[in-house]
């Protein structure tokens, strides 16, 4: 633990398009080697493509059910305890669950073959906005992880 002065939280970003930061959280996953207006092309083309197949509902809504279908809400952590390895399920912050639901996001769209990157992020958030998906399925897997380890569960510190 440090021993300098605390850090300061800077402000969160706000999308400037849509005024959201979960849009704003989005484009800085999706960005690679600093093309901040290449992810935002993939976002905002992606938020375009949801508005043409789920109409009625506002797509900034489906993105933001999306997202929390995605998280994972318990994981599994190894620990050493008296020269065997556990793994112990402990809870995630709310910080760490968005970062691995647009982590998984990045990485199950990107591994769509044939298919352009803001179609393929659109198809990804549409399925966790179903509740089904590769996402869906990875948070699901994790899920269960943890319930298969929770004997494990007071080795949690």
């Amino acid at each position: 633990m440090s021993r300098r002065r605390k850090t300061i939280k800077r402000p969160k970003q706000i999308d400037p398009k849509y005024g959201s930061e979960m849009v704003a959280h989005m484009i800085n996953y999706l960005m690679r080697m600093g093309k901040k207006t290449v992810a935002e092309t993939i976002v905002y083309g992606a938020i375009e493509e949801i508005g043409r197949k789920v109409e009625g509902e506002d797509p900034l809504e489906v993105v933001n059910k999306a997202v929390n279908n995605m998280k994972p809400r318990v994981e599994v952590k190894s620990r050493r305890v008296g020269g065997s390895t556990y793994q112990v399920p402990v809870e995630i912050k709310p910080n760490r669950q968005l970062a691995l639901a647009l982590r998984w996001l990045t990485q199950y769209a990107s591994g769509r073959r044939g298919v352009g990157m803001p179609k393929a992020v659109a198809l990804e958030l549409l399925d966790a906005y179903n509740n089904q998906g590769n996402i869906v399925k990875k948070r699901d897997d994790t899920h269960k992880m943890a319930q298969a380890n929770k004997a494990f569960a007071h080795y949690a510190w």
